[in-house]
């Protein structure tokens, strides 16, 4: 059966260990794999070309800054992050700085990072729940996050997610910027 949005398993009451679930991801390389902080395994639908684009776009632009500022690392939608709080999440576009890099063993770089971004940016395709979205977002903000972007194209805005703040949210179009975790760099948005 081919969906378009995510399908749900309910592991919560399943002893699933993080080695279990690497496992997993690695005897199932055709599918993209999260699991929640509540400890759903989500089974992620591939994206359509225009939502593909707009994600290279933004990891483009991410990397050309940083080849620039030699700040940190840039991750694509197919890095998985293990977050402190629980849950494996990929987000659309991230960024590491150096110093949390460089804290891991290289045996914790080659498999799923024990370790929350500093800058995410997920897209929201035509086929993605907002909730389920926002709860994700809130996932990297309880395990470390210091900035986020929600772009959501179908409403024509951007939430902004910042430590101890409430969520912003812009309307497109919008100039973001990388504030102090991203110096200098800025995101300019069309309407979509």
């Amino acid at each position: 059966m081919i969906t378009s949005t995510p399908v749900t398993l309910n592991l919560k009451n399943i002893d699933f260990s993080d080695d279990q679930f690497y496992q997993l991801c690695q005897d199932n390389q055709d599918w993209q794999l999260e699991r929640t902080a509540k400890g759903e395994l989500l089974i992620m639908p591939p994206i359509g070309g225009i939502s593909g684009n707009r994600e290279a776009n933004f990891i483009s632009l991410l990397w050309l800054w940083n080849q620039r500022t030699q700040l940190g690392k840039v991750f694509s939608s197919s890095t998985i992050f293990r977050l402190p709080k629980g849950g494996n999440r990929s987000p659309d576009a991230a960024w590491v700085a150096n110093e949390v890099w460089a804290s891991l063993t290289l045996e914790a770089q080659e498999k799923f990072p024990p370790i929350c971004p500093n800058f995410v940016i997920e897209l929201r395709s035509r086929t993605d729940s907002l909730s389920q979205l926002q709860e994700k977002m809130q996932e990297y903000l309880d395990s470390g996050l210091q900035l986020g972007w929600l772009i959501n194209p179908q409403a024509q805005q951007v939430e902004i997610y910042r430590p101890d703040q409430s969520v912003e949210i812009i309307q497109l179009p919008a100039k973001l910027s990388g504030e102090n975790v991203l110096p200098e760099f800025i995101l300019d948005l069309p309407i979509f």
